[in-house]
C-alpha cells in the first residue's frame, strides 16, 4: 500500500508537469506525437488523433514528445516545436513547472480548508532556570494574551516571545476558569534554526501540553492562507538553495531522492490524508523550482538558452548546443546518483544490508 501510495504521489507531479508542457504545445498548433507517464519499455499505450498516450515500466519520470522538437528532426512544417519562435517555445518549457507551483497552491489551500491540527497554548512543562517558572506559570495554564494580542495556537505563542528584543511580556493566563495576569521578563539564549544557523532569540522555558485542535478556514481565508504559505516555503526553498550553492548548509543533509520521498509519503500518509497533500504540495514546490533552475537539461536551461537565442536572433551551433547537453546530462546523472547514494546512508539502508550479508556469512 506504501508503494501504490508514493507511485500515485510521483505520477500526480509527473502528469501536471507534464500536461503543462502538452496544454501549452496544443494551444500553439505545435503537434504532439507522445505523452509518456514513465520510462523504459511501454506497458499501456492509447493514440488518440495525433498524439500517442502510454504508461511505461519505470515510473520516476515521463515526457512529451513533440514533433520536430530535435534540429535532425524539424523539416520546416508549420506544426512542428522549431516553427515556434523562441517566446513560444519558452511558453511550452515553462507551462510544465507553473502547473506543479498551481498544483501546490491548490493543495496548500485544501490544507488549510480541510483542515490541520495544531497545538494549543496549554502549557505541559516548566523547564528549570527558565523565567517561565520563576514568574509563576504551572502546568495546565492557558496562555490567551501575550502583549495584547490574542492567541490560540502554539506557533503563535512561540513567534511572539521569539521575537521580543526587550522588556517584559504581559501574559493573560487561564488558570482553573480564571484569568490571571502575570509579567514575565524573557531571557536571550542562541538556538539553531532550521537551516543549522545559530540565531539569539527570546525564550520563557515553556514546552505546550500535547493537545491538538483542527484548524479549519472558510474557503476564501484558506485561498489567503494557501498563498500566503506557499509563498512562505519558497522563499524558504530559494534561501535553502543559496546555502546550498554557498555551503552554508550541507549538501548531504538537505537533499533527498525517490527513496527519500517514499519514506516521506509513507509517513505522511500513515499520519493521514491532510499530511498527505501537504506533502504533495511541498514535493509539486520543490519540483518547479528545481525544474526552473538555469542547468542544462532542466526546464530552466532551456529557457536560458531560448532567452539568449532570441537576444542574439539566432540558435546556438548544434556543436555547442550537443555539448551543452552531454555535459547537463551528465550533471543530472551525477546529481541522480549521489541524493540516491546518501538516501542509502541517511536511512540505514547499507548498513542493514552489510549486517544482512554478515549475518549470512
Amino acid at each position: 500500500m506504501s508503494f501504490f501510495i508514493f507511485i500515485i504521489v510521483i505520477s500526480i507531479l509527473i502528469v501536471i508537469h507534464e500536461f503543462g508542457h502538452f496544454i501549452v504545445a496544443k494551444s500553439l498548433g505545435v503537434r504532439v506525437e507522445k505523452f509518456v507517464l514513465g520510462f523504459g519499455p511501454v506497458l499501456l499505450s492509447k493514440k488518440r488523433n495525433d498524439t500517442e498516450y502510454a504508461i511505461a515500466l519505470i515510473p520516476f519520470g515521463g515526457y512529451v514528445k513533440m514533433a520536430g522538437d530535435t534540429p535532425d528532426e524539424f523539416q520546416g512544417n508549420k506544426w512542428e516545436y522549431f516553427s515556434r519562435p523562441p517566446g513560444q517555445r519558452a511558453s511550452i518549457v515553462l507551462f510544465g513547472p507553473i502547473l506543479n507551483y498551481v498544483l501546490a497552491f491548490v493543495c496548500f489551500c485544501l490544507v488549510f480548508f480541510m483542515g490541520f491540527p495544531s497545538l494549543t497554548t496549554e502549557v505541559g512543562e516548566l523547564m528549570d532556570g527558565f523565567p517561565g517558572k520563576e514568574a509563576g506559570l504551572l502546568p495546565g495554564d492557558k496562555i490567551t494574551n501575550i502583549d495584547g494580542k490574542n492567541v490560540k495556537y502554539w506557533e503563535e505563542l512561540q513567534q511572539i516571545v521569539f521575537n521580543k528584543k526587550e522588556g517584559k511580556l504581559d501574559l493573560t493566563v487561564l488558570r482553573a476558569n480564571k484569568e490571571i495576569k502575570l509579567f514575565i521578563l524573557p531571557q536571550r539564549d542562541t538556538i539553531k534554526n532550521i537551516f543549522g544557523q545559530e540565531e539569539k532569540v527570546s525564550l520563557i522555558g515553556i514546552k505546550p501540553k500535547e493537545e491538538f485542535v483542527q484548524i479549519k478556514y472558510p474557503l476564501g481565508k484558506a485561498v489567503i492562507e494557501g498563498a500566503k504559505k506557499l509563498l512562505s516555503m519558497t522563499g524558504l526553498t530559494y534561501k535553502a538553495l543559496y546555502m546550498m550553492a554557498t555551503g552554508g548548509i550541507s549538501l548531504k543533509e538537505s537533499v533527498t531522492g525517490p527513496l527519500g520521498i517514499f519514506i516521506i509519503t509513507t509517513k505522511a500518509a500513515e499520519e493521514g490524508i491532510i499530511y498527505l497533500i501537504y506533502v504533495v504540495a511541498i514535493l509539486s514546490m520543490s519540483l518547479a523550482i528545481f525544474n526552473l533552475l538555469p542547468l542544462p537539461v532542466l526546464d530552466g536551461g532551456h529557457i536560458f538558452l531560448l532567452s539568449l537565442e532570441k537576444i542574439r536572433g539566432r540558435r546556438l551551433s548544434q556543436n555547442i548546443d550537443d555539448w551543452i547537453n552531454r555535459v547537463g546530462l551528465g550533471l543530472i546523472v551525477f546529481m541522480a546518483l549521489f541524493v540516491f547514494y546518501n538516501d542509502l546512508v541517511r536511512y540505514g539502508i547499507i548498513d542493514k544490508i552489510v549486517g544482512f550479508v554478515s549475518n549470512i556469512r
